[in-house]
């Protein structure tokens, strides 16, 4: 379920304990956990809405909302096509109970220095990544990160010859990983990102078949970011 982070900021604070979807069947299990920006949250109920029309004040404050007429206006007949992960993506109203849990967990993973045993691990879980048809890509963008830190993704999508989306959900896959640090703008390597990066680089590292080519290991050219992309 999208989570806006004013809301999910709301949800963190406690300002904010439900949220209305319009979907054919509810998208959410009932005490499942889903990361946000502002850290983890719980699905504690998911209801539907029987009579839309007795939704009050409460109800739209309790959601994030200015005022019920905002909140009819986000619950209005549907004008686009049905998503999986909206809230228009169907006819029947429902009400998602909410709460926080926790802060994100690779808040911690980022800050932690990896010992030997953990960057072997690290490189056989980016081993498996790199093992797709397109080719091997995560030391590319680690060592691009580096490099231009808080530089606009686009940059880097254009230097790569590939799709702006599809790269920033490989950069997600990344992030997971506790490797990588996302701005408003860019992206930076965390702590555990720029150890596993160093060591990738030193002859500590052991080598692995997709790291290379014919010519031995392979080389990442890092393009400098034009003035003004920052």
């Amino acid at each position: 379920m999208l989570v806006s982070r004013p809301v999910a900021e709301g949800i963190r604070a406690g300002t904010v304990t439900q949220a209305f979807r319009r979907w054919d069947a509810p998208r959410v299990k009932v005490g499942g956990t889903q990361l946000t920006s502002a850290g983890v949250i719980r699905f504690d109920a998911c209801r539907e809405v029987r009579d839309p029309d007795r939704l009050t004040e409460r109800d739209a404050k309790r959601a994030g909302l200015k005022d019920l007429a905002a909140l009819r206006r986000a619950l209005g007949p549907r004008t686009r096509k049905p998503s999986a992960r909206g809230g228009h993506g169907g006819d029947r109203i429902y009400r998602v109970t909410l709460s926080w849990v926790g802060e994100d967990p690779r808040i911690s993973l980022r800050d932690s220095i990896p010992d030997a045993d953990e960057l072997a691990g690290i490189d056989r879980r980016l081993a498996r990544l790199d093992a797709r048809r397109t080719g091997p890509w995560t030391r590319e963008i680690l060592t691009w990160i580096r490099d231009n830190p808080r530089v606009v993704s686009r940059e880097l999508a254009a230097l790569r010859g590939v799709e702006l989306l599809p790269m920033k959900a490989d950069i997600r896959r990344l992030k997971a990983l506790g490797l990588t640090i996302s701005h408003e703008v860019g992206y930076e390597l965390s702590p555990r990102g720029a150890a596993y990066l160093a060591w990738l680089e030193s002859p500590a590292a052991s080598p692995r078949t997709d790291r290379s080519g014919p010519d031995g290991p392979a080389h990442h050219p890092v393009r400098r970011p034009r003035p003004g992309s920052r």
